[in-house]
């Protein structure tokens, strides 16, 4: 690392340049991969927060399962409750309606999820024991400016708070959490059948053969986000954006490198005739592409963590060892595979050119 710490020294100007570029393309990796957390968060932690082991929805005719279209019917779920291997059937209705608070003009869009109480599970916790009672989401309570012995309109219907729960989302809707019978009751005032929307399903039996016996899927909730459409295409446009800025910064940081170690063909021509080797010479290389990356992108994460935080009370933003720690280290291994680029000078050179054999 010796020339590579002298290189750094005397054109402090130039690496703080690339430097200063590496910081702005990490601050917006950082910062979208912030945002598609907090949009993702926003749009699914609902789901993620079901009880059960997997996710059945209704298996249409064509195309792929849809929470906004799934409806389970009897025949279904006794056909889940006898299979072999299942310990438990939980029925959940999931609809989007609109609720106001005691004394508040203001009408709130809402993710209404009807199952029964269960503290194993972050939805089943919120949900009330009594038909004429709601658990709230913070984000609901939030919006609708009540706390727990506050009156909610929901469809003409009063409903006493409960509870205030934890962050549950659905389609970018807080969570109101009911009973089963007081949700199908909603559901048929909206305009639906009071059917469940899903079967959050325990245990170990053959998912494929209960599955197309009653004409179901059933998957982990985690592979189940993909029948909510609104998270396909969000996480598909962000997710393309964010691998376009990691191309982006693989590029930019492989093409100052390059046209930096065509400079030093001459200094490596030199130190090849007097001895050294090509792998000292490539781990000096990249040593010094390492320091410029490192510094950059701490800079860089350094500001998504401070601006994150100053956004996250008004976007829906994410800070978590998934949006930093991830994107910082796929931008050090990307940039030092651009870097990687730039070796073939350094491997190519030959040292009778310091000792002017073409001149």
């Amino acid at each position: 690392m010796f020339v590579a710490w002298r290189d750094l020294r005397h054109a402090r100007g130039r690496f703080v340049l690339i430097g200063s570029v590496v910081a702005l393309i990490t601050l917006l990796v950082g910062f979208l991969a912030g945002l598609t957390g907090g949009l993702a968060a926003q749009n699914v932690s609902a789901v993620l927060g079901l009880p059960g082991d997997r996710l059945v929805l209704q298996q249409p005719s064509t195309g792929q399962p849809s929470f906004a279209q799934s409806t389970i019917d009897h025949g279904a779920r006794v056909g889940w409750q006898d299979a072999a291997g299942v310990d438990e059937v939980v029925s959940v209705g999931i609809v989007q309606g609109r609720a106001s608070g005691a004394g508040s003009p203001a009408v709130v869009g809402v993710a209404l999820v009807g199952l029964p109480h269960d503290e194993r599970s972050t939805v089943g916790a919120l949900a009330p024991r009594s038909d004429d009672e709601l658990g709230l989401s913070s984000g609901a309570a939030h919006d609708l400016g009540v706390g727990v012995g506050d009156r909610v309109t929901i469809t003409g219907t009063d409903y006493r708070v409960a509870s205030v729960g934890g962050d549950a989302w659905y389609s970018h809707t807080p969570v109101v959490a009911m009973t089963p019978a007081a949700w199908a009751a909603a559901d048929e005032r909206v305009g639906g059948d009071g059917r469940a929307t899903l079967l959050a399903v325990s245990g170990d039996p053959d998912w494929s053969a209960v599955a197309d016996r009653t004409h179901t899927s059933a998957s982990t909730p985690l592979r189940s986000l993909t029948a909510l459409e609104t998270f396909k295409s969000e996480i598909g446009s962000l997710g393309m954006m964010i691998v376009m800025l990691f191309g982006v910064s693989a590029l930019v940081v492989g093409a100052f490198f390059t046209v930096w170690t065509m400079q030093r063909a001459g200094d490596v021509a030199v130190l090849k005739a007097l001895g050294a080797s090509t792998g000292s010479l490539v781990r000096d290389a990249l040593g010094q592409a390492l320091v410029v990356l490192v510094a950059g992108i701490g800079v860089g994460m350094a500001a998504v963590v401070g601006l994150g935080a100053l956004a996250g009370g008004a976007l829906p933003f994410l800070l978590d060892p998934l949006t930093t720690l991830v994107p910082a280290a796929a931008m050090v291994l990307l940039g030092l595979a651009g870097a990687a680029v730039a070796l073939r000078t350094v491997t190519a050179a030959d040292p009778l050119t310091a000792l002017g054999s073409n001149r």
